[in-house]
């Protein structure tokens, strides 16, 4: 038995591989009970025994015709990689439809082994399946596991080990003679051609189905053999294979109505949907204000008694005015700032985890397809955008599960107008300050707002652009299932360690930058930030902001930080009001003052949230932007373009409501 054992998990999108790689590795992959998830394949490794071995965690894939990215990642892994064994990870709630793959996997003629996961809902429906009769149809090994509870883990391992050495057959399904006869006359051809080919037969039947990479990669004259496609056949009679295995293994299928039936009734109705959705997204918000700010208060106090400790010691050690105001009102004043959000973040991102992981993030998908359908995309890519409430760069990888170019191009374009959560501390501090008792609704219309933004420029560019049939909507909507505590937990520790490796990296450089650019100018150090190299920079802006009400040079030098991370523009006006602690209420309360001294009332205040929704991503989204779209035309495009965007639809709010407000 070898050490290098490479062993592939592969299925359906969200039947469990990615919580079962965890589980072998130790990993900390991000898992939730959505499709999609995966979208490039991740390797790690697990001891069994005294040895160790290479386990790959593959995007989830319906069957290995390819059409989406993930699904060529997978095959081309399977195919060309030197995997020694497929642990097949099945959802043995919907045996039916995993077994499709299970059966194109048996047919490539490598070690395939069953992971039958999530028995648990099996038996909660009051279902069984026969674990004797199942093996002996398929012909491989079906072991019984939990990737959430952890349990069989030992089995599975010990069954790949050793079932890598036993001859494998290269088929299960038997086909109609016609095409029986049509496999075995092409796989003689195939010999005569390539001789040192595997799988031949696998080969054989994508040949009869027209398979394009299939054709290109191995070319030959097979006129006189295949009149037409036979993929339509083929599948048929493999799920007619299917229904027989269901008939004989399946005990109990209709013995009570699912109760994720009973849910979707309410939250997919075709009228409730999505107000139930926007419901939803507002109790979330409401959360994360309520709860974030309740314990804010603590971050805020303690944030305080950093800065007068370091204050004093700076004072006893005799330090300059330069160091002193560098450590206290530059990086204190622009990190510590950014860190009393911290709870704020934490909140929202518990809440959007809780929904994913009990399977209502993809219902929202499909709710969303007949809007998403007339704006000449699929309900599929609002998943990328919903990931976007969380963070642009996730959000624009998966695009990767859409299969078509333009659809991709197209989602990754409009995706960052969704409100991530580095834009949260933005909206927390100036609806406080300037909205009150209606702060919440003031921040949550900044995620309709950008909601709305994304599918109107969506739809804009499909009438600009080349005629698409609307394709129906094929997605799986997982079980609802109580949320996992260690996948939450894992999911926000993720983005949590995430903002503060941000806070201690980006924002603490940005901060630096900012406070010198600011106490900087054309004779060297100033005394007053007005003669600054950033306040020149930032009076170059004022004309072009005005129409915007955002005619403060202070705003122009925060919104160009902004580009560096979306936290960094309530870091920098930290630094450029000089106010130590902005997110306390004294703190707020002073900015205030000097914000109103200028004349920035709540309609500006508003303006300011509104473009700092819609202006050029942060330069991480925009990288990523650069690597999926690979081209620089468009990455150029997804950087001016938004800019323009926000500056119009800010121009535009800020002269209405001005308008509205002076014949008051």
């Amino acid at each position: 038995m070898s050490d290098e054992l490479r062993i592939g998990f592969v299925g359906n999108p969200n039947c469990g591989k990615t919580t079962l790689f965890n589980a072998y590795t130790g990993a900390k992959l991000k898992v939730a009970n959505w499709p999609g998830v995966t979208v490039e394949r991740k390797e790690g490794a697990a001891r069994y025994h005294n040895h160790i071995y290479k386990l790959i965690d593959t995007p989830g894939i319906y069957s290995l015709t390819s059409y989406s990215i993930e699904e060529k990642v997978t095959r081309k892994f399977i195919l060309e990689e030197g995997v020694d064994v497929i642990i097949n990870i099945v959802d043995a709630s919907s045996l039916e439809r995993n077994l499709y793959l299970t059966l194109q996997l048996i047919e490539l003629g490598k070690p395939v082994i069953m992971a039958l996961n999530m028995m648990d809902i099996v038996e909660e429906r009051g279902m069984e399946i026969d674990l004797h009769r199942l093996p002996e149809m398929l012909g491989i090994p079906v072991i019984p596991v939990s990737a959430r509870k952890k349990s069989g883990l030992d089995i599975l391992m010990h069954a790949a080990s050793h079932h890598v050495k036993e001859h494998h057959k290269e088929y299960v399904v038997v086909y109609n003679d016609e095409i029986e006869e049509k496999i075995n006359t092409i796989s003689l051809r195939i010999k005569e051609k390539f001789k040192d080919m595997e799988n031949v037969r696998w080969h054989a039947i994508k040949f009869l189905e027209y398979d394009e990479e299939v054709m290109k990669k191995y070319p030959m004259d097979l006129s006189d053999i295949i009149d037409r496609s036979y993929e339509t056949d083929i599948i048929n009679q493999k799920y007619d294979f299917i229904e027989e295995i269901i008939d004989e293994v399946l005990v109990n299928k209709a013995t009570k109505e699912e109760k994720t039936d009973k849910i979707d009734k309410i939250l997919t109705n075709r009228f409730l949907g999505i107000p139930i959705f926007l419901g939803i997204m507002a109790f979330v918000f409401y959360l994360t204000f309520t709860v974030g700010d309740f314990l804010k208060g603590g971050f805020d106090i303690a944030l305080g008694l950093i800065s007068d400790t370091v204050s004093n010691g700076l004072s006893m050690i005799n330090a300059s005015q330069f160091v002193t105001s560098l450590i206290i009102d530059g990086i204190i004043a622009g990190v510590g700032g950014i860190l009393s959000f911290l709870p704020n973040i934490f909140i929202l991102f518990l809440a959007l985890a809780i929904l994913e992981d009990s399977g209502y993030m993809s219902r929202v998908a499909y709710v969303m397809d007949g809007i998403m359908g007339k704006i000449g995309l699929s309900g599929k890519a609002f998943i990328p955008m919903l990931l976007g409430f969380g963070c642009s760069v996730p959000a624009i990888m998966a695009s990767r599960t859409l299969e078509n170019e333009r659809d991709r191009r197209k989602t990754i374009l409009i995706t960052p107008f969704m409100s991530c959560s580095a834009k949260l501390p933005i909206y927390v501090l100036f609806s406080q300050m300037f909205f009150g008792a209606h702060a919440m609704m003031a921040a949550y219309s900044m995620y309709l707002i950008g909601l709305i933004m994304a599918i109107m420029v969506a739809f804009i560019m499909s009438k600009i652009g080349e005629k698409k049939e609307n394709i129906s909507l094929l997605i799986e909507l997982p079980e609802y299932k109580a949320p996992n505590a260690r996948s939450i937990g894992i999911y926000v520790w993720e983005k949590v360690k995430d903002y503060l490796i941000k806070a201690g990296t980006t924002i603490f450089i940005a901060s630096i930058a900012v406070w010198f650019i600011l106490n900087i100018g054309m004779t060297g150090l100033v005394d007053n930030m007005g003669d600054s190299f950033g306040a020149m920079i930032g009076k170059l802006l004022v004309p072009i902001l005005k129409p915007a009400g955002l005619g403060l040079w202070q705003i122009g030098v925060a919104l160009i930080s902004g580009f560096a991370a979306k936290e960094v523009v309530v870091s920098s006006i930290s630094v450029l009001y000089g106010i130590n602690n902005v997110t306390s209420i004294s703190g707020m309360n002073s900015l205030l003052e000097l914000l109103a001294n200028d004349g920035f009332t709540a309609l500006n205040a508003y303006a300011l949230m509104i473009f700092s929704l819609l202006y050029t991503p942060c330069l991480a989204a925009v990288a990523t932007m650069k690597k999926e779209l690979k081209s620089a035309k468009w990455t150029a495009f997804g950087i001016v373009f938004p800019l323009v965007v926000a500056w119009l639809i800010t121009t535009l709010i800020y002269q209405i409501g001005g308008f509205i407000l002076w014949q008051k």
